[in-house]
């Protein structure tokens, strides 16, 4: 008799078929399963399948964290890989309720960009919240033009259809009605690719390419508010928003050494000194790392 996979090996194929999401994100949140149950199975001392995991408490999932924590996690990646345990344990345990654990906040700072951990991490906490897989799709393409664009809210759920098929830029209209060019990296391409396979709306060229649950324009609450309920679990701050993707699209452009001219022309910006604030910002990041990072900081 064959015996049944693994409780992690079942996750990770219920995530690709049914939750549709990327083989990225499949291995990845797959590992996080398998440090778990590897975990448990050393905190035990005893076996670990579907019926031993219904009884993992908050204590538990403190010391993963902590052993994770050991192991060099920043914070940022320990909330994500809370995440992915908290929809683990819904998949093995359904109907059943996961602990509750508060998750490692972030420092605060204003201005403060996120990190690339915690880009990715809000995005696939957001996306697994979708009521449908479709939706999970759509908000992941969303958010992944602000970070990966630099797109406001308003532009990118304001896309028509007629931007289709995507190439290696977009035409982008911003405030003014001005247009501006912007690159689109291929995971971007690639996320609005899965939503257009899995959205069951008929797309006209003048048609809004994001569409609300009931097909009418999608609305820029409904992203805010999805934002809003993925960074209290995943313990980012409150200036965590929407915007606040687009802000740490310019900051790592900056830091990577962007010129100021460019990320304006990117940005949108109708004025030199409206990008000027990120040097700024880019300064203030910078002298965090050193404190935190120098032996005598």
């Amino acid at each position: 008799m064959t015996a049944a996979p693994p409780p992690s090996v079942l996750w990770a194929a219920h995530l690709a078929r049914d939750r549709r999401r990327s083989a990225h994100t499949v291995r990845a949140y797959q590992a996080t399963a398998e440090r778990l149950t590897a975990f448990l199975q050393a905190h035990w001392g005893e076996r670990v399948d579907a019926a031993a995991l219904a009884r993992v408490t908050a204590a538990d999932l403190r010391a993963f964290l902590a052993a994770r924590r050991g192991q060099g996690l920043s914070n940022a990646s320990a909330a994500r890989e809370l995440s992915a345990v908290r929809g683990f344990l819904a998949f093995v345990v359904p109907g059943g309720e996961a602990p509750r654990l508060r998750g490692p906040r972030v420092k605060a700072g204003v201005p403060r960009p996120i990190s690339p951990d915690e880009a990715l991490a809000l995005a696939d906490a957001v996306a697994d919240d979708a009521a449908e897989p479709w939706i999970g799709t759509r908000d992941w393409a969303v958010l992944l033009l602000l970070y990966g664009a630099g797109l406001r809210i308003g532009e990118a759920i304001a896309l028509p259809a007629r931007v289709l098929p995507l190439g290696e830029t977009l035409a982008v209209t911003g405030k003014r009605d001005k247009t501006r060019i912007v690159p689109l990296l291929p995971a971007v391409r690639d996320a609005i690719a899965d939503y257009l396979r899995q959205q069951p709306w008929e797309l006209a060229p003048d048609a809004p390419l994001f569409r609300g649950a009931k097909g009418g324009p999608l609305a820029p609450g409904v992203v805010r508010r999805a934002v809003q309920a993925a960074r209290g679990r995943l313990g980012l701050d409150a200036s965590t928003t929407p915007h606040a993707l687009r802000h740490s699209f310019a900051t790592h452009l900056l830091g990577r050494g962007a010129d100021l001219r460019a990320l304006q022309e990117l940005l949108g910006h109708a004025s030199l000194s409206s990008t000027q604030v990120y040097t700024a910002v880019d300064a203030a990041h910078l002298l965090d790392v050193y404190r935190n990072a120098h032996p005598h900081g």
